[in-house]
């Protein structure tokens, strides 16, 4: 089955398990990958990627075709799955031992439980920064995928989170962009006097309010609490400014979204719909959203503006930090193709296909040095990439740093909240209750 062929498969019937291409099964201890071999160029090489969907599906379907023209004994099977799905799916092919040769990570705890599992290969000698193919990604992207001094991830492309607000909305409505998060919150009546939804918000997949709420405990926790938090071994999550930030959240939510729609049940996407048809004024995404968000044709490249999530006067945590990482894939630690794996992760981030990836319609920035610039990515997508790297410091996603637990816990608490069925300490509780429990 050619690689096309295989996308529209797995996205309509799901793969099993059990029958992928690549699969490991058996024991946990296996041979350790030779990623440093000269690759074998034939047999079936098994991605799991998570680009399903328009407009991101064809980068890796035209990347994989074009490999099979270079080495015609090579055929590249695509597991193509979007940002909810692939973590489901992940799991299950992880429980089952059948991860692909190539599959999807993010960093953080994620990351960090693959390879604490043996199931990522250790590319220190392929990838590590004194290597050529580690001297053409940026040195923070490669450490974001570090591992007691061994490099196991391979960066694909940065990432961020930021505010997006349509400027001909705040043109009308007479509203500057905020820099503090009073000014957001009273720019909202305005906003919606003008006939915009203020920020459009979908949260029925719970992860978009903990995006939110990591930004908030940035800005109202210093960072060495919330990094002692992280871990159940050391959390406390006694610090006052978790209920402020939750407090925050509360009111933006009350303030700004529309909650007559039922926030918990609207998607995310919708949210994101609503961005891109001009019905709203603003929407908190990730920079690999800003080009999807112009695609549509009524909001213009040019009225596409974007700003961090600005801090309220006077926390105390650190007001200037970013939400974001980079994004990456592993190599199957016990896949006999290893060193072919490496091989197409090498064609994959060669730089003209860098900058194929950086550009419009796919805007997802890649790590790759030189990739991201004014003549190949959109002005957003250049702007967003750029505040990133200035940043002070990255705060990862929160779903991605603790245990899951935990994660689960903010998730349910967060949903909890907007609803109106948690009060911010009880959410804290719950959640101290998880952190407690993973231990």
């Amino acid at each position: 089955m050619r690689a096309r062929a295989m996308t529209r498969y797995a996205a309509l019937f799901g793969v099993s398990a059990l029958a992928l291409t690549g699969c490991f099964a058996g024991p946990a201890k296996a041979p350790a990958a030779d990623v440093g071999a000269e690759p074998e160029f034939s047999g079936t090489l098994s991605i799991l990627t998570k680009f399903a969907g328009d407009p991101l599906s064809p980068y890796f379907e035209d990347l994989a075709a074009a490999y099979e023209r270079k080495h015609p004994k090579v055929e590249v099977e695509l597991i193509q799955e979007t940002d909810q799905s692939i973590k489901d799916k992940t799991k299950t092919l992880t429980a089952s031992n059948a991860l692909p040769d190539i599959y999807f990570t993010w960093t953080g705890n994620w990351a960090d439980n693959f390879v604490r599992g043996g199931r990522a290969a250790d590319l220190t000698e392929v990838i590590g920064p004194d290597t050529e193919w580690g001297k053409s990604f940026s040195r923070s992207s490669l450490s974001a995928f570090a591992h007691d001094g061994k490099y196991y991830g391979i960066p694909l492309y940065n990432n961020g989170k930021f505010m997006g607000y349509n400027k001909a909305a705040f043109d009308k409505a007479g509203v500057k962009v905020p820099t503090t998060f009073e000014e957001l919150i009273g720019s909202c009546a305005d906003l919606r006097e003008a006939g915009y939804e203020p920020i459009a918000f979908g949260n029925k997949d719970g992860w978009p309010a903990l995006h939110y709420l990591q930004q908030l405990f940035a800005h109202h926790v210093p960072a060495a609490a919330r990094e002692a938090d992280s871990k159940p071994e050391t959390a406390t999550l006694e610090d006052s400014g978790y209920i402020t930030a939750l407090e925050r959240f509360k009111t933006l939510v009350d303030t700004c979204t529309d909650t007559r729609g039922g926030t918990n049940g609207v998607l995310y996407t919708s949210a994101q719909e609503a961005f891109g048809r001009g019905k709203a004024a603003m929407y908190y995404q990730e920079v690999l959203e800003f080009d999807n968000a112009t695609a549509g044709g009524a909001l213009e490249p040019e009225n596409l503006g974007i700003f961090p999530l600005p801090a309220s006067q006077g926390a105390k945590g650190d007001p200037k930090v970013i939400e974001g990482a980079p994004e990456g894939y592993f190599v199957n630690a016990r896949s006999p193709r290893a060193a072919l794996a490496v091989d197409f992760m090498k064609f994959v981030t060669e730089p003209k296909n860098a900058k194929t990836l950086s550009s419009p319609p796919y805007g997802q920035p890649s790590t790759v040095v030189g990739a991201v610039t004014p003549q190949t990515s959109s002005k957003a997508v250049f702007e967003g990439i750029d505040k990133v790297n200035k940043a002070p410091g990255l705060v990862g996603w929160l779903d991605m740093v603790t245990a899951p637990e935990v994660a689960d816990a903010w998730l349910a608490g967060g949903e909890a909240l907007i609803s109106g069925g948690m009060s911010p300490e009880k959410v804290l509780a719950s959640v101290r209750r998880a952190s407690e429990s993973a231990k």
